[in-house]
C-alpha cells in the first residue's frame, strides 16, 4: 500500500513545492558561498598589490592569456569586482530571506494539515 494514498493531493503538491524551495535555497547558499570565496581571493590580491611598487610589473588574466597592465588599472578592476560581488551577495541574501519565509510558512501549513489528519489515520 502506498503511504501517499492517505495524503490529499493538495498536501502532496505542497510537499513537492517544499522540496523545490529547499533545492532553490541550497542553490542560493552555494552561489553566495562561491561569491564570498571569490571576494576573499580578490581582497587578498588587492593586499598584495598594495605592497607592490608603483612601477612593478603587474599581470592580469584575461581568459587564458596573461596581460600586463598598469598597477592602478588592476587595482581599480579588483575593487569593481569586489563591489559587484558584494551587490550580488546582498541580492542573494534578499532572495534567501524571502524564500526561507515562504518555505517556513508552507512547511507550517503542511504540518498543520498533516496533524489535522492524524486522528483520521489512527
Amino acid at each position: 500500500m502506498n503511504p501517499n494514498q492517505n495524503i490529499p493531493e493538495k498536501i502532496q503538491n505542497q510537499i513537492a513545492q517544499l522540496q523545490q524551495m529547499q533545492q532553490q535555497l541550497q542553490t542560493i547558499v552555494s552561489q553566495k558561498s562561491q561569491y564570498e570565496m571569490t571576494i576573499r581571493e580578490t581582497k587578498r590580491a588587492e593586499e598584495e598589490l598594495k605592497e607592490a611598487a608603483e612601477d612593478a610589473d603587474v599581470f592580469m588574466t584575461v581568459g587564458s592569456v596573461m596581460v600586463q597592465q598598469k598597477k592602478d588599472h588592476v587595482e581599480k578592476m579588483l575593487s569593481e569586482k569586489v563591489d559587484t560581488l558584494e551587490l550580488r551577495i546582498k541580492s542573494l541574501e534578499k532572495q534567501e530571506k524571502a524564500l526561507s519565509g515562504r518555505f517556513e510558512q508552507l512547511q507550517q501549513q503542511v504540518k498543520n494539515a498533516l496533524e489535522g489528519r492524524a486522528p483520521e489515520a489512527a
